[in-house]
Order: structure tokens, then sequence, then C-alpha cells
């Protein structure tokens, strides 16, 4: 008996592990078949390949996330601020049986004064486009803002007839610092303002209105790699000055001012990253005295650029 239990391979003692044992009828074979092609490298999880993959894709979401469908400015405040600094709105909503004061007026005659269309809308839907927020009876449309290639930039400052002046944020996350770092950059006659892809605020209803309109004369582009572009302007024949509280030189001593050149703004917490400080030539501090915390990104960016402008009024007189 033992003899033929060994022969039919299939019978099994009581309390035996289930599965497939010798004998069964071709589990040996099925097992020994390929399992199909290999995956490539940035299809399998936890490859080096994959999680590259994965973060790049991350950054184009990012990227693309600036260029996202028009916005609404909600309240009748930052409505006709918004106007009256020339964001440009492609619709103003005014909610149906709305109390109106001087406001809710101006609001009305500057768009129609700017050509923009007037809708009056049940409240119930102005609540819906502005995901309820505190809209008091009006909302204002703003198309999504329409970003420049770096190159772009460059090729605007060049066909200025005046040396390169570009401004680049590395971080800087507050849409009002951007705003304010715009309408700087207009006043002291830069050329373009370059942000990167990811870790930073976009030109949003928010920064338009802070930049009192200036976003529309000034070319904004957006970098998929901030450090990469700058050593591509570098090599261009810029020089790269970041703003930086550690500065190996003060605003008194930078010589680079009547130069092309391009200033670095870090974020508003942690300043210059580590590879963009390594990217600039020269690293510039503002002195302050004692006992004064340091300045935010924009107020900063409005000192250096002021000095800037400076030195080149004074280098084009000599």
């Amino acid at each position: 008996m033992a003899g033929n239990s060994k022969r039919r391979g299939a019978v099994r003692n009581p309390g035996s592990k289930k599965g497939a044992v010798k004998g069964t009828g071709g589990q040996v074979r099925k097992g020994l078949e390929g399992k199909g092609p290999t995956p490539r490298a940035e299809m399998r999880p936890g490859h080096p390949a994959q999680r590259r993959a994965a973060a790049a894709a991350k950054a184009s979401r990012a990227r693309d996330k600036k260029a996202e469908g028009p916005e609404i400015i909600a309240g009748r405040n930052p409505v006709v601020e918004a106007l009256r600094a020339d964001v440009p709105g492609t619709t103003l909503y005014v909610a149906l049986n709305i109390d109106a004061d001087d406001r809710v007026n101006e609001a009305v005659q500057l768009a129609a004064d700017k050509g923009i269309s007037v809708l009056e809308i049940p409240r119930e839907e102005l609540d819906r486009k502005t995901n309820r927020a505190v809209h008091q009876g009006l909302g204002l449309q703003v198309p999504p803002f329409e970003y420049a290639h770096p190159d772009d930039l460059l090729a605007t400052a060049r066909d200025s007839g005046e040396p390169p002046l570009l401004v680049a944020l590395d971080g800087v996350t507050d849409p009002r610092n951007l705003g304010a770092v715009v309408r700087s950059a207009a006043a002291f006659g830069a050329h373009g303002v370059l942000l990167p892809g990811r870790r930073s605020a976009g030109m949003t209803a928010v920064a338009w209105r802070t930049s009192a309109g200036t976003a529309a004369r000034m070319p904004i582009g957006v970098a998929a790699n901030l450090t990469r572009q700058l050593k591509t302007w570098a090599n261009e024949g810029l020089m790269i000055a970041g703003l930086d509280a550690d500065g190996t030189v003060d605003i008194d001593g930078m010589d680079l001012a009547a130069d092309p050149l391009v200033i670095v703004l870090g974020s508003e917490g942690r300043g210059l990253s580590r590879l963009v400080r390594e990217t600039c030539d020269v690293t510039v501090s503002i002195p302050m005295a004692a006992g004064v915390e340091s300045l935010n990104a924009s107020v900063a960016a409005a000192v250096l650029l002021a000095e800037v402008a400076r030195r080149r009024r004074i280098a084009g007189r000599v």
C-alpha cells in the first residue's frame, strides 16, 4: 500500500498542507513558464528610475498648477482695488437684489469703462463660483496668467538697449510678496521676473492686485529648474547676485550694478537655497541697525533694486 500511495502522488494525509504537490498535473511546468517582459525601470515600484520619474511628474504638475483656469476675486473692497489696479478681469459678477453702495457702483462703472462684462446672477450661483467666500455680492473673474519663457526674458532685456537686469525668486511663496517684487522690479527698471516651477507663489489675483497693474507690463517667466536656468544666463554673460543676510559683500560694496545682472531673492523664511547660493557670483547683504529683524523679500528687493538703479544712472552720466 505504501508503494501505491507513492505512485498516486495526489493522495494526502489528513491535516497535510493544502496546495500543489508532486504529481498533480503540470503545476511544476506552469511554475517554470515566464511572467512576461520585465517592466521598464521607471515602472517598477521602488526602483531609483521610478522614483525619479515620479518626482519629475510631480514637478510638472506643480508647474502646470501655475496655469490653472480663471479665478474669482471676491469681496467689495478687493474687487474695487483690483479694478483700480488694472487687473485684467473678464467678467464682473453682481448678485441679484444686491444692497448697492459706493463700492458696488464704482466697481460696475470701472468694469464698464474697461469693457469688462457685468453679469447679474443669483447669490447662490455666486456662492458656488467663489467657493462660498465672503463675496458681499461682488466677484471679479480673472483669466489665468500667461507666463513667458525664460529665453524671452533675456531677449526682451537685450532688446531694451540697456544692460540686462533680471530678477529671480527662489521660493517666495506669499503672493503679496511676489506682487510687491514685480511692482518694485518695474519701478526700478528691471526687464523681467523669473519664478521657479515649484515651491513658489504664482501670479494669482492677489499677486496681480499687489503689483498695482505692473504685471501687465512686466514679462514674468517660469523655470523648470531655477539653478540650471541661472547657470544658462551666467553662460550668456550675466552676473548672478544673490540677496542674503550673510552676504560676501554689503550693498555699498556691490560693484556689479552696471553690468548685465540677475538679482536673486530667497524665500521669506530660509533665504537662498544651497544650490542657488552656490550658483551666485556674489551674495549681497543690506546693512541694518542692530536689533532689527531682517526685511521681508519684497522690501529687501526694493532696497537693492533702488541701489542698482541709482548706480546705473551714475554710470550713464560718466
